[in-house]
């Protein structure tokens, strides 16, 4: 038996306006990823998933420019029901990572999983999340990328999540044309992907270090890449510091509350809470950090 508290989480449905208030006025962030890790997508029930992308969406409406929902699942049936339901509600698009216990092996395996998803909500733009440290699939997304947009007519590009950026740099050289978004998630390397030819990111700690974000995004492209070196060497200095307490989605959750004074609720089984001393030692190393300019 679950203790009594364990079984009362619930997600939080009338904090999202608050949230998308927050993100946008006091981050300056205005597109989401909804129902990916940060928001342990995979931790929720699919009835869950959907509320979560319906309040998303309505709350989201004329204050945000996209909402992707992420519709992966461990089974094909219930990507694409969620992927019926994103383009339903309007979603500014839909991402599905690769299924993870019974892996595709191959591109053409990985890819006809895809493609079955994005039949589903024909007219909205289509992301892969490429994430391999979670889902062990490593294929490699420039060998993925030949000859997709024949298969996937309405494949739009990459929430690539990993370390490989010589795999990254070859997606992107390819993309001659720029019809694909290559949107990096690894926050402590987005210098280094923006030198390579990123044109976006979907990450954690742009929930609480989106402003600090922003301003190293307009450093690279004035060009002034000294100042935007020091608004990544900051973002380093906290994830590192983080990193050797032991830093996850609970953590990051706990971050994401005594920064933004919004209770974002405890994570779910089996990810538990973070510690009373985390989360004094997180604020203290992130309360002592000098930002460039003072911001």
């Amino acid at each position: 038996m679950l203790p009594s508290d364990v079984k009362q989480i619930k997600i939080n449905l009338p904090v999202i306006r608050q949230y998308v208030d927050y993100l946008v006025n006091e981050q300056n962030v205005k597109n989401v990823f909804v129902n990916g890790t940060t928001g342990e997508g995979l931790s929720l029930s699919i009835q869950e998933r959907k509320q979560l992308a319906e309040e998303w969406v309505c709350q989201g409406k004329d204050k945000l420019d996209h909402v992707i929902i992420h519709v992966g699942a461990l089974n094909l049936p219930e990507c694409q029901e969620l992927a019926r339901h994103a383009a339903a509600i309007g979603a500014g698009g839909i991402a599905v990572i690769a299924p993870f216990f019974f892996k595709p092996t191959n591109k053409d395996e990985l890819v006809a999983f895809l493609q079955k998803v994005a039949l589903e909500a024909p007219e909205v733009p289509f992301y892969y999340y490429h994430i391999p440290p979670l889902t062990g699939v490593k294929i490699r997304v420039e060998e993925l990328l030949d000859g997709i947009k024949a298969q996937i007519p309405t494949f739009q590009g990459v929430k690539f999540s990993d370390t490989d950026l010589l795999d990254l740099a070859q997606c992107i050289n390819k993309n001659e044309t720029g019809e694909f978004e290559f949107l990096y998630g690894v926050d402590e390397q987005l210098l280094g992907a923006l030198a390579i030819g990123a044109n976006g990111a979907v990450g954690s700690t742009y929930n609480y270090l989106g402003r600090q974000t922003n301003l190293m995004l307009q450093a690279f492209a004035k060009p002034d890449f000294a100042l935007a070196q020091q608004y990544q060497f900051l973002t380093g200095e906290f994830l590192s510091f983080v990193i050797k307490l032991g830093f996850g989605v609970a953590q990051t959750k706990a971050v994401m509350t005594f920064v933004s004074g919004i209770p974002m609720g405890p994570p779910r089984l089996p990810l538990v809470g973070a510690s009373s001393e985390f989360i004094a030692k997180a604020k203290a190393k992130l309360d002592s950090i000098v930002w460039p300019n003072g911001n």
